[in-house]
């Protein structure tokens, strides 16, 4: 399974919202900044995440974006869903249904056995990303990372800013 780009940028972003004091904000541009991406098409990924509750974004001089509820209830697929989609990258077209070695109708009666393994697949990709929160990331990360992802967003562009709640 290939996913964009994209699905790796909002990760990290998520991630690295979530090592922020809690009420602090960041701003698409201090994020693009800070991971080197394209601070418009960042912001344009970021907007599915609020769109889903994973992320809320406020207006204003201390705007930006935060967390939208607890990294605790944060999982991996709501984010990957949230700028992907939740369908199977797997589409069968009944192809052993064509061409010269096209089975008769009969022998269709049931699902392809490539479908339901490939749904399979699908299916467990799923579930291990739903067991994993992004307060279960900053809990494997080293002790140290949260001080320095505070630390050196204080330095990308405007820096956190301190928000009303989280």
């Amino acid at each position: 399974m290939k996913l964009p780009v994209s699905t790796e940028w909002v990760l990290h972003c998520a991630t690295t919202l979530a090592q922020l004091e809690p009420g602090a904000t960041a701003s698409a541009a201090q994020l693009a900044e800070y991971y080197d991406l394209p601070a418009p098409y960042l912001a344009k990924q970021l907007q599915a995440l609020v769109r889903a509750g994973i992320l809320s974004a406020t207006t204003g001089p201390r705007g930006g974006f935060r967390l939208g509820r607890p990294a605790t209830e944060i999982t991996l697929l709501a984010i990957v869903e949230a700028v992907d989609g939740g369908t199977s990258p797997y589409e069968c077209r009944e192809i052993r249904q064509r061409g010269a070695g096209a089975l008769p109708p009969e022998d269709c009666r049931n699902t392809c056995v490539l479908a339901r393994k490939m749904a399979d697949a699908h299916e467990a990709w799923r579930r291990s990303l739903a067991e994993d929160t992004l307060a279960d990331i900053i809990a494997s990360l080293p002790p140290s990372a949260p001080a320095r992802t505070r630390a050196r967003m204080a330095t990308t562009g405007r820096g956190p800013r301190s928000g009303g709640g989280s």
